[in-house]
């Protein structure tokens, strides 16, 4: 089976060719502010392009100096990376918004954004559309050259496109094999809308599951690496972390395996439902 090694996203800025992102990026949720500059560099020298960071984890400034030192060290162009961050909860006010993603922009040290992201609908709060309309305003300026959303559920999308008439370029939610939040998934797939998992290896939860053992020994691959194909193998963009550069060099190297139909069904199988999820459902975050 072969498997995307970028997409396309829609809903991008309308005077540029649609973006495309990598499927296999580096994700830095619990990566300190002082490592982060030292692993997102090795994440880059590694041969990740997508780089996925947030206002909340409190490191977009080492992740923007990674960026930089790399460029500068390589010569490379800016435009072969792609660098997402998120709009923390606290700033979904549009004045808020906009103050706050100026501050991601000069954190990460770049004069636009691949994409930008509203992290939680944290839908109690009832503003989510005001901020999407606020987002769209950074995607139409081109200093986001796409927008999207986090843990949005169905419902939240389907708002979205009924007060706006835009959905989100990519939703970015929880999935691993013991959640693979299929409907969600579905949902956007069908839609035009780019998913994105994160934590895609369960926080390490799945990784002994006999299962996934079986195929790693089948395949010669590490469980880590088997869990990751799994999910190139669903058309699905995953960023996971990794605390060493060995353990960052492994997980870039799962985009080269390919497990087959039978192997795919089988973790599929392992799918626990609501029960599996391992982070908070997002109607519950206030």
């Amino acid at each position: 089976m072969a498997y995307k090694h970028e997409l396309t996203l829609t809903n991008s800025i309308a005077d540029v060719d649609s973006p495309t992102i990598p499927t296999l990026g580096f994700g830095t949720f619990l990566i300190a502010p002082e490592d982060a500059a030292a692993r997102v560099g090795e994440a880059l020298r590694a041969g990740y392009r997508h780089i996925d960071t947030a206002q909340m984890y409190k490191n977009e400034e080492g992740v923007g100096q990674a960026i930089a030192d790399f460029l500068a060290e390589t010569g490379m162009d800016r435009s072969e990376l792609f660098i997402t961050s998120k709009l923390n909860n606290t700033f979904h006010a549009p004045d808020d918004a906009r103050r706050e993603f100026e501050v991601t922009l000069e954190k990460l040290q770049l004069d636009y954004i691949d994409l930008f992201l509203i992290h939680w609908p944290m839908p109690e709060h009832d503003d989510y559309v005001e901020t999407w309309k606020t987002m769209l305003e950074f995607r139409d300026s081109g200093k986001a050259h796409a927008v999207g959303v986090s843990n949005f559920q169905i419902d939240h999308l389907e708002r979205l496109e009924a007060e706006t008439g835009v959905l989100p370029a990519v939703n970015q939610i929880e999935a691993h094999p013991h959640f693979g939040n299929v409907e969600v998934r579905a949902w956007c797939q069908e839609h035009g809308i780019a998913i994105e998992n994160w934590s895609p290896l369960g926080r390490g939860a799945v990784l002994d599951n006999p299962v996934i053992a079986e195929i790693a020994s089948e395949t010669g691959a590490t469980p880590a690496q088997v869990v990751l194909s799994w999910h190139l193998s669903h058309d699905c963009i995953i960023i996971p972390k990794a605390s060493s550069p060995a353990r960052i060099v492994e997980n870039f190297a799962s985009a080269e395996l390919r497990l087959s139909a039978d192997q795919i069904a089988r973790i599929d199988g392992l799918d626990q439902g609501e029960s599996g999820r391992i982070g908070p459902n997002p109607n519950a975050v206030n």
